[in-house]
């Protein structure tokens, strides 16, 4: 289970100063937990790709911003990711939640068809996730549990030693 105290510990240990995002049925209670926090700063945005524009001048500025946001957002943002966090080699952090992750085929095609993409039972944004971010080269790994949260640690200090964007997969609702 990922608890949003143990991820908010997570975030301090690393100095975050804010967290830029829009929130989903799986991160609201991390959300909740951030707008009462007096340490994080909490800057939600009405679209995902303003998230990775905020991040990036929040950065500039000197500040350690993280984005939150879901894959769907992922998806709508992604030329904003490319073109300031990757094209100015921004190094920061995106959680991401897994919107559809327990409806995944098992395994993944390697190749999409039109088929696997209108499955009734399986969320295609789900089957996207993976593939999009390895196509746009962002390194990622995927966590459950509390016990996985070194997964950010170990992200932030890729992001930064590497000057470039990375991804933390949420595959579970954070409690």
């Amino acid at each position: 289970m990922l608890t949003t105290r143990r991820i908010l510990e997570t975030f301090k240990q690393l100095g975050i100063t804010h967290v830029v995002g829009l929130p989903d049925n799986s991160t609201a209670a991390l959300f909740h937990e951030l707008a009462e926090d007096p340490d994080i700063y909490l800057i939600s945005v009405t679209r995902e790709g303003e998230a990775f524009a905020t991040a990036a001048g929040l950065w500039i500025g000197g500040q350690h911003p993280l984005v939150l946001i879901q894959n769907t957002g992922l998806l709508e943002s992604g030329d904003a990711l490319r073109g300031t966090l990757t094209r100015m080699r921004i190094p920061v952090v995106s959680l991401i939640s897994y919107r559809g992750y327990k409806s995944l085929p098992n395994p993944i095609p390697q190749t999409l068809t039109p088929d696997d993409l209108s499955r009734r039972d399986v969320d295609s944004v789900a089957v996207l996730l993976e593939p999009t971010l390895r196509a746009w080269e962002i390194p990622y790994e995927i966590i459950s549990d509390n016990s996985e949260l070194e997964k950010i640690i170990a992200a932030q200090q890729r992001a930064q030693n590497e000057m470039r964007p990375t991804a933390v997969v949420i595959a579970e609702t954070i409690r």
